[in-house]
């Protein structure tokens, strides 16, 4: 199973995310990417807990639907599994080993850094240039997962008659987004420090990178569930009506005030706490900008108040904006759906590598 493999033919980023599953297909003309399908499946709840599948049947379930109603020809996938279920590890390795060689001493030192058996996981790994410190040795970047991780995600993709081509790391797909970002960032912001605060249905998951590669991630458990129960409670509506209300309004006029403002200062709350994480762990290296992202981005107005409060540049994420659309990709729920696209448009992007 290869995580970092490479090959031409149109394959689908799908984001198995706590709420819903988000599907993507790219198409390549030239520089410029089109949108050829796209589609967002919920979940129900508890289908996922804590980035773990619990009911492979329920996902696999969902994809089909995704798949269905994107119109999609595609047979092959590319998912990704969490960062933190997933431990990556840069080694050194000498540069004059051939191929077999290297492999055969990465799982020497492989067993040193992981903490699992390793008939329990999979790994791989990428070469990524001749190391800084010593001309004469290559920085190889060394990633591993429980199985279990991936052979659930495989086996839902199966489930809904898909192949995984590839299997990503979350934070690796983000990354692989922010490229598509330039254009909406000011002049070389990109080559600066920049955080991407996803926030999801349960995770808020926090990137940080330093010239387009990320040197930080940390994840924890807040996100827009804790609106839509809030949501729930107050007005006495079902789950499921709660996040049809949160999503298209019809709410009463106190909702503002008394439930979204509130739930707005709590979200600023926790991406401040994880910036300040970052900034006493790094040797004092300021944040340049900041990246709105998930579903949670599309609140109205939380770029106005992270700048306002924090103090940087925020932008909301938008990763389609020099893209082509496909005439069976409605452009306004695309628009709807934007933020909470970047993983999806991170995994899809891996059919040009």
């Amino acid at each position: 199973m290869s995580w970092f493999n490479r090959n031409q033919s149109a394959m689908l980023g799908i984001d198995i995310s706590t709420a819903a599953v988000k599907l993507l297909e790219l198409s390549q003309t030239g520089a410029r990417y089109k949108v050829e399908s796209y589609a967002v499946a919920p979940l129900p709840q508890d289908a996922i807990i804590d980035k773990n599948i619990t009911n492979v049947e329920l996902i696999g379930d969902a994809i089909k639907a995704a798949v269905k109603q994107s119109g999609t020809r595609a047979k092959r996938a590319c998912v990704a599994v969490a960062g933190s279920s997933v431990m990556t590890k840069i080694i050194s390795m000498p540069a004059s080993l051939n191929d077999t060689e290297m492999e055969e001493q990465i799982m020497v030192e492989a067993d040193q850094y992981i903490p699992y058996s390793l008939d329990e996981v999979n790994l791989d790994f990428e070469v990524q240039g001749i190391s800084k410190n010593n001309p004469e040795m290559l920085d190889v970047l060394l990633a591993a997962s429980r199985r279990e991780n991936i052979e659930d995600r495989v086996a839902a993709l199966n489930h809904a008659g898909l192949k995984a081509a590839i299997v990503d790391v979350e934070a690796f797909a983000m990354e692989n987004a922010f490229t598509l970002l330039a254009d909406q960032l000011p002049e070389n912001v990109e080559s600066k420090t920049v955080a991407i605060a996803d926030i999801g249905a349960t995770m808020t998951a926090l990137n940080i990178l330093h010239n387009g590669k990320t040197i930080y991630t940390r994840e924890q458990g807040f996100g827009g569930k804790q609106l839509t129960e809030e949501i729930q409670r107050r007005y006495g509506l079902s789950y499921e009506e709660a996040g049809l209300a949160k999503k298209h309004g019809g709410l009463p006029d106190n909702y503002n005030p008394d439930v979204l403002d509130p739930f707005k200062k709590a979200m600023l709350q926790q991406i401040a706490r994880s910036l300040q994480f970052f900034v006493s762990s790094s040797a004092n290296r300021g944040i340049d900008a900041l990246i709105l992202a998930g579903g949670c981005a599309s609140i109205q107005g939380m770029e106005k108040l992270v700048e306002r409060d924090l103090g940087i540049p925020a932008y909301i994420a938008n990763p389609f904006i020099n893209m082509a659309l496909s005439n069976r990709v409605k452009p306004q729920s695309l628009s709807n759906d934007t933020p909470a696209m970047m993983i999806a448009c991170g995994l899809a992007l891996r059919s040009f590598d």
